[in-house]
């Protein structure tokens, strides 16, 4: 029945957001400051924005902020959803590189399969703005966390809970994108100076809840009341474990922690469901990657690696997330 409930809303979530749509806002003038738009009239600033899943919650926060970013500053968007694939990324930046976009928004779907994007953009003449995400090939700005520290932080977050002793099992994100690489990394640098904990598995649900409810029930009949500690690389992730393990009836006996701090996760925590989420800043890296092409375009001063911290988020200050 989860199963089935989880299928139907990432239907709906691809129904919800479309593979390409257009944000048409008013122009405004190439001079000026990204806080103050010049007057309109004059040919507008357009950025191509390249998504890699609007079907992600996490991403459409992304997304949305860039668009109120965009029309509070009179910018005209094209917005277009890889859905996680890097070969369709690379095309979508071409189409932009064939209309003459001004800068370009990425949001890279892999390290190395989504770096062509960025060459060819960078060959073209046209500034590439990476949010959230990496490539191997530099782009002219980054915007986004260091996604080891989110795993730090939650590994640190088990290890205490756990006094230092316990299994853990880690559930990994999409394979080969920045993310997963670098959430991997810090959870191992953590596990390797804590030798009190184990790890007992680790394996991809590619981000998928629906794939983390099936691989925490395989993981329930591997290992049973061995598991103490469960560490999802994003929320998404986080509650199909929690989804397992409540219809397990283990979750009293095993913390669970993710990234992101979407809303089904802030609401886990704040019910004592969920024990820990790691806030990352959707609506921040957006309006930044905005602003970050406005200044490039007019020759202003930028930043060329824009980090934005992360937050341990609990019941003890869930209240400072939450509306």
């Amino acid at each position: 029945m989860l199963k089935s409930m989880i299928r139907f809303r990432s239907a709906f979530a691809e129904l919800l957001f479309p593979a390409l749509c257009l944000a048409l806002v008013c122009g405004c003038d190439r001079p000026g400051t990204p806080e103050q738009p010049a007057k309109p009239g004059t040919k507008p600033i357009v950025i191509g924005v390249s998504l890699m899943n609007l079907a992600s919650e996490f991403i459409g926060m992304i997304n949305q902020s860039i668009e109120a970013r965009a029309k509070e500053l009179g910018v005209q968007l094209i917005v277009t959803d890889a859905q996680r694939s890097p070969e369709k990324q690379v095309q979508q930046v071409e189409g932009f590189i064939a209309r003459k976009v001004d800068a370009i928004i990425l949001n890279p779907c892999e390290v190395e399969a989504s770096s062509p994007a960025v060459t060819k953009a960078l060959a073209a003449g046209i500034p590439i703005i990476n949010v959230n995400s990496e490539t191997r090939t530099a782009p002219t700005a980054f915007v986004g966390s260091r996604d080891e520290e989110s795993a730090r932080i939650a590994m640190d977050y088990i290890a205490t809970r756990l006094n230092g002793h316990g299994n853990v099992l880690m559930m990994q994100g999409f394979l080969g994108q920045a993310a997963q690489i670098k959430r991997d990394q810090g959870a191992r640098e953590v596990l390797k100076s804590r030798p009190g904990l184990k790890l007992l598995a680790d394996q991809t649900a590619e981000w998928d809840r629906a794939k983390a409810i099936s691989l925490m029930e395989n993981w329930i009949q591997a290992h049973g009341t061995n598991i103490q500690a469960v560490f999802a690389q994003n929320d998404e992730m986080g509650m199909g474990a929690l989804l397992a393990l409540e219809q397990a009836k283990l979750k009293e006996k095993v913390i669970v922690v993710s990234v992101d701090a979407i809303s089904d996760a802030l609401q886990a925590v704040k019910a004592g469901r969920l024990d820990a989420t790691v806030f990352q800043d959707a609506r921040g890296q957006g309006s930044t990657a905005v602003d970050t092409a406005l200044s490039i375009l007019r020759k202003q001063p930028f930043s060329p690696q824009v980090f934005i911290p992360f937050q341990l988020v609990t019941r003890t200050n869930i209240s400072n997330y939450t509306k």
